[in-house]
């Protein structure tokens, strides 16, 4: 699943739709679109054992980031009769404008141009006590402007990661710990990368000490370099098929997203992974509430529940992911293989960094920078 684009698939786990309520033909008080496999439907039900009687609650999971932002721009738009090839897959009557749900989740890389596009509205967080809980780092996503208004509330997160084969790695008689470990000559030709300039060329600036939101990049005399060395060692750029080569063996390594990687270790053997030393990027899916939405009381309880420290726990565990609660999971607690990607080390996460939105004079710099080092 690319995260960072408009080229989008599917999540890893499934949860079915989940209704509560008497069945009839009024919008449920609290409709929530959410992305597939990104809330275990366990804990939909523990939350619906806390509601009041009477109280309605409707859990949509769609397949895509892409179509949940979508959905958002269709609900800022007058009705119309036209409908959109994308619409067919989506689980509400073609011809009819969906309904406007209360929350949707929302990837923090899309967050800013919800908020320019007045797709989204900050949320009203008075009644959401647990808010407190969240570590100090998120507040850097969630406040997008000078009156600090929260725009989203995330759930879970990941990584920018390395997998490797070990395998391969065992014949050489090193394993792969940080990004500089890309440019050593063992792996020319041998690694996959993301297509993404942002990704690719963030990780180059973390090398060099630099952050991933840097924004004079031609200002740097090593990057160029730097950048055009990796580009030997690379064989593939995908941000879709990227862990293909790998598994076919046609790659040794790929960079790639968390949420990604986790099914492939899980399913073969052969395959770790690790969050590089000197830092990441981060992702997360986050909670947001569509413009003209009405403050609704149990929206702010499905949002003070996720941010309980236990609900918090069992959505990273059950989902593999990580919990954006300081502290509350522990390593016995994670599958062992997969401990390397979902136990959050205190000094990386410190030095790790969200993909903070650029000038789009920097975005430019950045795309034709990323499509010169390909062709060199």
């Amino acid at each position: 699943m690319d995260r960072r684009s408009f080229l989008l698939g599917t999540s890893t786990l499934a949860l079915s739709q989940i209704i509560t309520g008497c069945g009839t033909n009024q919008q449920p008080p609290l409709n929530v679109q959410l992305l597939k496999g990104s809330i275990p439907g366990q804990v939909v039900n523990q939350f619906r054992k806390t509601v009041t009687a009477g109280g309605k609650l409707k859990f949509t999971p769609i397949n895509q980031l892409e179509d949940l932002f979508k959905l958002l721009q269709t609900w800022q738009q007058p009705s119309t009769n036209n409908q959109k090839e994308w619409t067919r897959f989506l689980p509400f009557n073609q011809n009819q404008k969906p309904p406007t749900a209360n929350l949707v989740t929302l990837g923090d890389y899309w967050l800013q141009a919800a908020i320019n596009q007045k797709l989204i509205q900050p949320l009203e967080t008075a009644n959401i006590k647990n808010l407190a809980n969240l570590h100090e780092k998120w507040q850097q996503i969630i406040k997008r402007d000078e009156q600090g208004k929260i725009w989203g509330i995330p759930y879970r997160w990941g990584n920018t990661v390395i997998i490797y084969n070990q395998e391969k790695f065992q014949k050489l008689g090193w394993k792969p710990t940080d990004w500089s470990d890309l440019w050593r000559s063992e792996l020319q030709n041998r690694i996959s990368l993301l297509n993404h300039p942002r990704e690719v060329i963030g990780l180059v600036l973390k090398k060099l000490g630099k952050s991933y939101n840097t924004e004079n990049i031609n200002q740097i005399s090593a990057l160029k370099p730097a950048l055009q060395a990796l580009n030997q060692q690379v064989k593939f750029y995908d941000s879709t098929n990227y862990l293909e080569p790998l598994i076919t063996g046609d790659t040794w390594l790929a960079v790639g997203w968390s949420d990604d990687i986790i099914p492939v270790i899980s399913s073969y053997q052969k395959f770790a992974a690790v969050v590089p030393q000197s830092g990441t990027a981060i992702w997360a899916d986050m909670w947001v509430s569509p413009t003209g939405v009405t403050p609704n009381s149990l929206a702010d309880q499905w949002l003070d529940f996720c941010l309980q420290p236990k609900i918090s726990q069992q959505i990273a565990l059950l989902t593999k992911s990580n919990s954006p609660i300081n502290k509350n999971i522990v390593v016995g607690d994670i599958q062992q293989k997969l401990q390397s990607l979902l136990f959050t080390n205190s000094e990386i996460f410190a030095k790790s960094e969200f993909l903070l939105p650029l000038p789009p004079a920097v975005m430019k710099e950045y795309e034709a920078l990323f499509m010169k080092m390909k062709q060199s």
